[in-house]
């Protein structure tokens, strides 16, 4: 079990220099998908898992040899679930799911009490088929084929930005709007009420308010939030976290920033990301189009301005001129096929420093000509879930 040790987190940029991240080395859990479910597990196709898991260690790699602090999140688990109360909410929380029926949610919850941490840990991430649970029994079981999922698998955890994020020294446990990934959120919310890593840490959002994902939310300095508006977090949950936010001291201003809900504009980072203090990497089609809304608190409600271009609100909220845009120069087709395997989705490790994956190579090469060093990785296989460096990591501590 992990020592109580006293541990700085405080996130306020997206560039700052990286010193803790949080990620999801993929195991089991991809090994579920299938023709037959990877649509409703969000997966376009299936990823080859050891070579996805050779892409993640390289990845990991990477940030260590920049000084990166590297935590995983099935070891977070495995140590919060050495609590009594923590195996008491991970077991009550997968087995409320209704359908279960009464029968088969008690021998589930028999076979989840008998196991270990580690083994705990893992039917919680990679779930648990009806076929390996051979103690069921009821109409519910026997109805069920062999191969469906008495505990769902989470394939999407891989991408630890969406299911929590960090603003300031408090973390955004967040509502996360697709079936398939809502128990992410449960997952990470134990382990941040949980690991003596986390003691005393208070969320500023919880997985029960209105939906929310970590991948619309970009830190574009102290005190500013850009947070997309879209497929994933609803107009509701800007309003919520604006509140919460600037309520708490954490920021003065958010810019809500509509965006198509699309599958391949999800989130605001696959549209753009911060590359430096004062510049962002955008989609070229979106680079001028992006609109934003400008919320701030007054008098303890909000005050919402009307729709501007984005760049310019940004600049404004930022104190700055004009925000600098890299521009990738490239012909539709191919910042088209880019921007799908995540060429906007970058991760600063420091400012003019990212990680990008090397197959988007006219947006990496454009980021070089401005001046920024791009550490490429290889994402064939880990690109399958629609995610790119930014997507699967989750800052804990930045400079």
């Amino acid at each position: 079990m992990t020592e109580t040790t006293a541990h700085e987190h405080n996130v306020t940029s997206e560039v700052g220099r990286l010193r803790t991240v949080i990620l999801h080395r993929p195991g089991a859990e991809l090994k579920r998908l299938t023709p037959r479910n990877s649509d409703k597990l969000l997966f376009d196709a299936i990823p080859w898992v050891g070579r996805a898991q050779e892409e993640h260690d390289a990845f990991a790699e990477a940030l260590r040899g920049h000084d990166v602090e590297v935590l995983y999140v099935t070891e977070l688990l495995q140590d919060a679930l050495e609590y009594e109360g923590a195996r008491e909410q991970a077991i009550t929380e997968v087995t409320a799911d209704p359908r279960l029926g009464d029968q088969l949610r008690r021998v589930l919850d028999g076979y989840l009490r008998d196991q270990d941490p580690e083994h705990l840990a893992h039917t919680l991430i990679a779930g648990l088929a009806h076929e390996e649970l051979k103690s069921g029994h009821g109409l519910v079981y026997r109805l069920m084929d062999r191969l469906d999922f008495i505990v769902d698998p989470l394939p999407g955890l891989l991408f630890t930005r969406d299911n929590s994020t960090w603003i300031g020294d408090r973390v955004a446990v967040t509502s996360l709007a697709m079936e398939a990934r809502r128990r992410e959120s449960a997952l990470t919310g134990l382990i941040y009420a949980h690991h003596p890593r986390f003691a005393g840490v208070e969320p500023i959002y919880t997985a029960d308010l209105e939906h929310l994902e970590g991948g619309d939310v970009l830190l574009l300095c102290p005190g500013v939030i850009a947070v997309g508006t879209g497929e994933r977090t609803t107009p509701a949950g800007v309003e919520r976290l604006a509140r919460q936010v600037i309520g708490a001291g954490l920021a003065h201003t958010v810019l809500a920033v509509p965006i198509a809900q699309e599958r391949a504009t999800m989130h605001l980072d696959t549209v753009c990301t911060m590359v430096d203090v004062d510049t962002l990497v955008m989609y070229p089609p979106l680079a001028h189009s992006l609109t934003a809304y400008t919320v701030t608190l007054e008098g303890g409600d909000l005050r919402v301005g009307g729709s501007r271009p984005f760049l310019e609100a940004a600049a404004e909220a930022m104190s700055l001129d004009r925000l600098k845009l890299i521009d990738t120069g490239l012909d539709p087709v191919t910042a088209e096929r880019e921007q799908w395997d995540d060429g906007n989705n970058t991760l600063a490790v420091a400012p003019r420093l990212c990680v990008a994956y090397e197959r988007n190579i006219e947006t990496n090469a454009q980021l070089e000509a401005s001046g920024i060093e791009v550490i490429r990785i290889t994402g064939s296989e880990l690109g399958t879930g629609r995610g790119g460096p930014r997507c699967m990591s989750c800052p804990v501590l930045r400079a």
